[in-house]
């Protein structure tokens, strides 16, 4: 004989009870009051990391755990799931959003969205409430900025003795991508063509695809990266033979072991070649050099076309959107027009 389950049903009036007596029915009859019985937001938070993330990268699992514990489960984690409300959750938003940026705010939301919705296709609560709120805006993140040609000149000089310094000539004169570089082959390399190239077509990425299908992409190589890519060739050789079980992943850029670098790797190592520049090593980022290429094109007056295919980008509006500080106005026909038109009043103005 089963066990019998009893609940009671409150309200502040007898139609606030009858209404609540009707919702416990409902629950039981949808199997909902005995599984989610006890079933916290934190049991659904850490259900997803374990389970739901099956093929994502080893970076978003990080990314998405860090976030999850410092931010999710701490201040909601104890609420059971049943109870969470979408006032809750807008409470907790708006109060993150203090300290937070809205691009947090929206990895946040994100998460919190997705363990709901697999509680909910388990049967541990009836609706996703989280789909009901809005992301607040948030702090305003760290503006991404370039180097200038002489600050760039001079991170290169500062990266001839190290390790880095061909992963810093693509970096700068290419514009890849830090998880492309990270992954890129000898395979993928032409030094000796008569057109020497990369073929970007990997990343670290679980899949091991590159961000979008566009981001494929086949660049000629300026003679310095040639150059610094033939000496880091020689330096590797220097390295594999030095080392006692080097593991041979065809990788260009890898450990003293031959195995993958991770970004904890480039971020310490570029860090150290900023102070050699002279630069303040906390401002800047390995992605930054990116940002730096997208500049120094623009500056020198190539077409946005032309820049939006060299970095990877499906269409000029992605290029317009991520590095518009980075890019000169393209468009002077205008206001030289207008200038011809409706000269200076200070010009027009006789003594």
């Amino acid at each position: 004989m089963s066990k019998r389950i009893a609940k009671k049903a409150s309200g502040r009036t007898k139609t606030a009870a009858l209404k609540s007596r009707k919702d416990i029915i409902g629950d039981y009859e949808d199997g909902l009051l005995v599984s989610s019985k006890g079933y916290t937001v934190a049991d659904a938070v850490r259900n997803w990391l374990e389970f739901g993330l099956s093929g994502r990268g080893s970076a978003t699992v990080d990314k998405c755990t860090i976030l999850a514990n410092k931010h999710i489960i701490p201040s909601r984690g104890a609420r059971k799931l049943v109870d969470l409300t979408a006032d809750d959750v807008d409470r907790w938003l708006a109060d993150k959003a203090k300290d937070l940026s809205t691009r947090t705010l929206r990895e946040l939301r994100s998460i919190l969205v997705r363990a709901v919705s697999r509680a909910q296709a388990r049967d541990k609560v009836k609706r996703n409430v989280v789909l009901l709120c809005e992301i607040p805006k948030g702090r305003e993140g760290r503006p991404s900025k370039s180097l200038t040609l002489e600050q760039a000149e001079a991170v290169l000089k500062a990266s001839e003795s190290t390790a880095l310094h061909a992963y810093v000539v693509l970096s700068l004169l290419l514009g890849a991508r830090t998880e492309e570089l990270r992954a890129l082959t000898w395979s993928h390399v032409d030094l000796d063509g008569t057109l020497p190239s990369i073929m970007v077509w990997r990343s670290v990425r679980e899949s091991g695809d590159t961000k979008t299908r566009k981001s494929r992409r086949t660049p000629a190589m300026p003679k310095r990266c040639v150059e610094a890519l033939k000496l880091h060739r020689e330096r590797q050789d220097v390295a594999r033979k030095a080392a006692k079980a080097w593991q041979d992943n065809d990788l260009v850029f890898t450990s003293k072991l031959g195995t993958e670098l991770d970004a904890h790797n480039i971020r310490r190592s570029f860090r150290a070649v900023l102070k050699k520049a002279g630069l303040n090593e906390k401002e800047w980022t390995p992605q930054e050099m990116r940002h730096s290429f997208v500049s120094l094109l623009s500056e020198s007056g190539i077409p946005l076309e032309n820049i939006s295919r060299l970095v990877g980008h499906r269409d000029t509006s992605v290029t317009e959107t991520v590095y518009r500080k980075q890019l000169r106005p393209m468009l002077p026909e205008g206001t030289e027009a207008m200038d011809q038109l409706f000269p200076d009043r200070c010009c027009m103005i006789t003594t």
